[in-house]
């Protein structure tokens, strides 16, 4: 992200509870970072919108930041990825920043750009959990996360428990779900009468994704 981008991401936070990601908090951004509104809108050709969505990169980079200092030892891992969520949505902030945010990506002009913040965030979060995989699997476990993380953040918005406890609750029955979905999956890798079909599949997807190698989403 360019240092100017930055800059103007922070900037606008402040102003989005009272002016949401519109084009005056746009304005007030560029006033407050000192920045000339026609250079802002080189690095920002959309605005507002391109602002949320750095700020939304931000969060994602403040959670890579957390869990590298994090002591994950001794953690079941579906407990690291309950973690890793709850340590995402402390980074998102202000909870109305995040509500004016979600209201915008909710719109079906910007849904294609909400859904790919969501499946960055979980890529972030598989990365830094040390995910290895490159078949199938590499697509599933975020597109799965991506749709787990982007609930939380609906439940957290309404969360008044405290600690966000309940959202904790929430967060972690989501992901039993998921575990017991890769839990058959395993099954069906081991059985012999499945295991030929999900190597198939498997393969499939490798081909699918060898030209993104080296990419990330």
């Amino acid at each position: 992200m360019h240092e100017i981008t930055e800059r103007l991401a922070r900037a606008a936070l402040p102003h989005v509870p009272f002016d949401g990601w519109s084009q005056d908090t746009f304005r007030a951004a560029c006033a407050d970072a000192g920045v000339d509104e026609s250079l802002a809108r080189v690095h920002c050709p959309r605005g507002a919108v391109d602002l949320a969505v750095a700020a939304h990169r931000l969060g994602d980079a403040e959670l890579r930041q957390r869990l590298a200092a994090a002591d994950l030892t001794g953690m079941r891992f579906r407990d690291r990825v309950v973690h890793a969520i709850m340590l995402r949505l402390d980074a998102a902030g202000d909870r109305e920043v995040v509500r004016r945010a979600s209201a915008m990506f909710a719109l079906p002009h910007h849904a294609a750009e909400g859904a790919a913040a969501l499946w960055q965030s979980a890529d972030t979060i598989w990365t830094a959990l040390g995910d290895r995989s490159d078949d199938f699997n590499w697509y599933s476990k975020r597109a799965i996360l991506s749709g787990v993380y982007g609930s939380a953040v609906l439940y957290w918005l309404g969360d008044d428990s405290p600690d966000l406890s309940a959202t904790r609750d929430f967060v972690e029955r989501r992901i039993a779900d998921v575990m017991a979905i890769e839990e058959t999956k395993a099954k069906l890798r081991q059985n012999p009468l499945t295991r030929p079909l999900m190597e198939i599949q498997a393969r499939l997807s490798a081909c699918i994704k060898a030209p993104q190698s080296g990419t990330s989403a």
